[in-house]
């Protein structure tokens, strides 16, 4: 596979299936933006962390890849002949938000209660989560955005959501294993 095919030479790319749209294209942004966060998502997994973290990780990013294929799909070139969908078994899937919901669940278990909103920082690992998260913001953003326009599976939509907590919990949960100071944000009276 050649790297440069130059087709994209006058500010234009091809989606699956064919059809060129502008790169600045609501589609190209929204999985543009999944792509970022799967590179944050891979710098956090080379830090020195808890090597379950790192295997969840890499399960997250397989799933990102799904995520962005089915958001550089256009919803004509999602249908088979047949009437099946094509991304249909790609594989986000319930699970998967279970997956995230039950991490969650296990690091706030070991967590103090939340009780103010936590200041980004104390770690260079923990604010690589916080760039993630709010990288996913973004992504889950775009992705709604898209959706108003086009249909985006519903799906991957939760999924983005539950992903960003996800990492917020893992940046908590990191500030905790590393023994990082986590600042309080307390609002001036």
């Amino acid at each position: 596979m050649k790297i440069y095919t130059k087709t994209g030479d006058t500010g234009t790319t091809a989606l699956f299936g064919g059809p060129r749209v502008p790169k600045d294209h609501i589609r190209i942004e929204s999985y543009g933006t999944v792509d970022e966060l799967n590179s944050y998502i891979g710098l956090i997994r080379d830090q020195e962390i808890n090597p379950h973290y790192k295997k969840i990780l890499i399960e997250i990013q397989d799933r990102l890849f799904t995520v962005g294929a089915i958001l550089a799909t256009p919803p004509e070139k999602e249908v088979k002949k047949n009437g099946e969908l094509r991304l249909q078994n790609l594989g986000i899937i319930e699970s998967d938000i279970e997956l995230l919901e039950n991490e969650i669940d296990t690091m706030e278990s070991e967590l103090p209660p939340m009780t103010h909103f936590v200041l980004p920082g104390g770690h260079t690992t923990v604010s690589y989560c916080h760039i993630a998260r709010c990288v996913c913001r973004r992504a889950e953003r775009l992705a709604v955005h898209l959706d108003h326009n086009e249909v985006v599976a519903e799906i991957v939509i939760k999924y983005l959501n539950r992903l960003s907590d996800y990492l917020f919990v893992l940046a908590r949960k990191l500030s905790f294993d590393l023994q990082a100071e986590e600042i309080k944000w307390i609002p001036r009276k």
